[in-house]
């Protein structure tokens, strides 16, 4: 076992020469058969710890998944309009009707829309292909680590990834930010491919999955870019000349495959698809440059509820918003250990050529951890603790590579010094997330903590003891590291999650952040005005959310509304078996059975009746759409049949106010009815 971490099956040095073309031939044959008994030179057991790490990675991401129901409303409504209509397939409409479009390209719902076409609109449609990306990134890590550091290595990479809180989260939820880590990984496996042999190529294919995965999350992927570009201008094994080249082209193949889908929707006319969700002139270009990306960074996000700054909304901005209550036990467990074995692994392979491979991976993942991580540190937009889901493979991937390099060098005493602080300090970071949670199994910290600093003693000795007691330190020392973030993982998994601002792990003291819920993990509250209002009030009335509209729900299969079964910003309506019947009278005569203000309002009504519910102004209800003059020759055409009020009323930072004029006009020209505490008003008679 004391080789478990120790050199990489292929040497790091000059690139081998060119496959004969026979053999390539059968080159995909011995992929499969690697795939299924490994590697000739591979030790015994690391096949069976591979596989092991795998079926553990699914059974913690599929255990009890139904239990979440819609997960994320607003995006399940959006996968089921999917499955009705092509169009809304392809735009990524949030009703079949095609009112509007989700505030992100279609990318993961198309394939959470293929499940569902499969297999009909249920909880396992909608989240087994979350989880099993999962399980694929953390394959995905493994490859990538062992390629440069061994196979022990590519396993503790792999772990780490699965046992990260919020990736057992994300990876049980339907946001898009599943399909973003895993494209976003196989772009940096890609990269290192690239870099071993100079080649086109996997350069190219780089690209393809960086620009796939804009049209799942926009701006966000390309964080990753300048660091791959860079680490192939640096180590590739060709002349200046075809670097450049071989950027570029990956360069091309990005834009390309990005920019089909956007110069598609930009180039159709506006009246012949639907609106496009969360810009303020129907134009996704607008929406990736604006709401869903520089507004993310300057706060400045004309439709959003505000931006963040220093301690807005979104927390406070800063190196230590990572390290905080609200976001350190998501992700933050082995952050400080990757920092530091990115510093030594750089150190450990400073004497070797240009093309090291080592120090190619080490590079491409450090700067993926390094931009990500200061982008969310100091984005003054809107920010959630779940967004670091996106650091979680390049904290993964270090530490791996990192405690790799350092443990097969651990004869020098300067790499087992390193190893046994980075070791020590990580069990006292963890005692200190732990303790934020105190009373999450209270003996859980203090046992991180005293196997942690006992096995960083081990570790000063390595070099002096026999194999079994190495192998006992190393277990001891893994176990320690990973103790804390497992726990939470377990519990994470054990949980329910609704709503549009989920959150990983028990609740901890001093979250600030918006999310969560009062009292829920994180221990934040949405700002005020950002919630629904009032049932049988005025329709698009401004309100401060219930308690309980957040992010978060324990035991409860469904989205929940704030009372009368209403809606809000954050979490969908719960529609009644006596609602549900009175939208679903004649539906068929109607293109939306109803109308609602605010998208998780409408997505409620809209996945409990199975028919397009028109979302009014969008996610947040501050969306021009549809005008009031479009709303009223709708409804004078018989498009709609009911409007639903009480709904979502937002505040909004200079959004359209045209989804208040909506209700206003409603109000006024129709006849209220209360329906098990919801009101309603229907459309079909004449206005008053």
């Amino acid at each position: 076992m004391s080789t478990v971490l120790d050199s990489p099956s292929q040497p790091s040095g000059p690139a081998p020469e060119p496959t004969p073309p026979r053999a390539r031939t059968s080159r995909a044959r011995r992929f499969v058969q690697r795939s299924l008994r490994g590697r000739d030179d591979d030790p015994a057991w690391v096949r069976p710890s591979l596989l092991g790490l795998l079926a553990a990675t699914g059974l913690l991401y599929l255990w009890d998944l139904a239990a979440s129901g819609w997960a994320n409303a607003f995006y399940a409504a959006a996968v089921q309009a999917g499955s009705q209509s092509w169009e809304a397939f392809f735009y990524g409409s949030s009703d079949a009707g095609n009112s509007i479009t989700v505030d992100k390209p279609p990318a993961s719902l198309w394939v959470m829309e293929i499940a569902v076409r499969l297999f009909g609109l249920n909880s396992w449609s909608l989240l087994v292909p979350q989880a099993l990306m999962g399980v694929a990134t953390v394959g995905v890590l493994y490859l990538s680590v062992r390629r440069v550091a061994g196979p022990g290595s590519g396993l503790l990479a792999g772990a780490a990834m699965a046992l990260t809180p919020v990736a057992v989260l994300m990876f049980r939820f339907d946001n898009p930010d599943a399909l973003l880590v895993l494209l976003m990984s196989l772009a940096a496996y890609a990269t290192v491919r690239a870099v071993e042999r100079a080649s086109l190529r996997w350069m190219v294919g780089v690209g393809v999955l960086i620009g796939v995965a804009f049209l799942t999350k926009t701006l966000q992927a390309v964080l990753v870019v300048p660091g791959s570009a860079l680490v192939y201008l640096v180590a590739a094994p060709t002349t200046l000349g075809k670097r450049v080249l071989h950027v570029l082209a990956a360069g091309g193949a990005l834009v390309v495959s990005a920019g089909w889908w956007v110069a598609v929707v930009e180039l159709v006319p506006a009246s012949w698809r639907p609106y496009i969700g969360g810009s303020q002139t129907n134009s996704v270009w607008e929406l990736i440059w604006g709401y869903n990306g520089l507004g993310r960074l300057t706060g400045d996000e004309t439709g959003s509820v505000g931006g963040g700054g220093a301690g807005g909304a979104w927390g406070s901005t800063g190196i230590a918003r990572l390290f905080g209550a609200e976001v350190g036990g998501q992700v933050a467990w082995l952050l400080p250990a990757a920092l530091v074995l990115l510093a030594a692994g750089l150190v450990a392979v400073g004497r070797a050529p240009r093309t090291d491979l080592r120090r190619a991976a080490l590079l491409a993942w450090g700067s993926w951890l390094l931009v990500t991580g200061l982008t969310f540190s100091f984005m003054a937009g809107i920010f959630h603790a779940y967004y670091t889901v996106a650091l979680a493979p390049a904290i993964a991937a270090l530490v791996g590579i990192g405690g790799g390099l350092l443990w097969q060098r651990r004869g020098r005493a300067w790499a087992r010094i390193v190893l046994a602080l980075t070791l020590a300090g990580t069990a006292v970071w963890s005692f200190v997330l732990l303790d934020r949670s105190a009373d999450f199994l209270p003996w859980l910290r203090w046992l991180v903590l005293g196997a942690g600093l006992l096995a960083g003693l081990g570790l000063l000795v390595a070099d002096r003891v026999g194999r079994a007691v190495t192998a006992t330190v190393l277990a001891v020392g893994v176990l320690a590291a990973l103790g804390g973030p497992a726990a939470y993982a377990v519990q994470t998994a054990g949980t329910a999650h609704t709503g549009s601002i989920p959150s990983a792990g028990p609740t901890v003291s001093g979250g600030t952040g918006f999310g969560g819920g009062p009292g829920g993990p994180g221990g934040g509250t949405p700002p005020a005005g950002a919630g629904a209002g009032q049932p049988g009030g005025a329709p698009g009335q401004l309100g401060t959310p219930p308690a309980g509209t957040g992010g978060t729900t324990t035991g409860r299969p469904t989205g929940g509304g704030g009372a009368g079964g209403m809606g809000g910003l954050l979490d969908a309506a719960d529609a009644s078996a006596e609602v549900v019947a009175v939208l679903e009278e004649d539906a068929d005569s109607y293109t939306w059975v109803a109308a609602a203000v605010g998208s998780n309002n409408a997505a409620g009504y809209q996945l409990a009746t199975g028919d397009p519910v028109m979302a009014l102004g969008g996610f947040n209800g501050s969306d021009p759409s549809p005008t009031l003059a479009q709303f009223q020759e709708l409804v004078a055409a018989g498009e709609v049949h009911w409007f639903i009020g009480g709904g979502l009323g937002m505040s909004s930072d200079g959004g359209s106010s045209v989804s208040a004029e909506i209700a206003a006009w409603v109000a006024e020209s129709y006849t209220a009815q209360t329906v098990d505490g919801v009101t309603l008003y229907d459309l079909s008679g004449a206005a008053g």
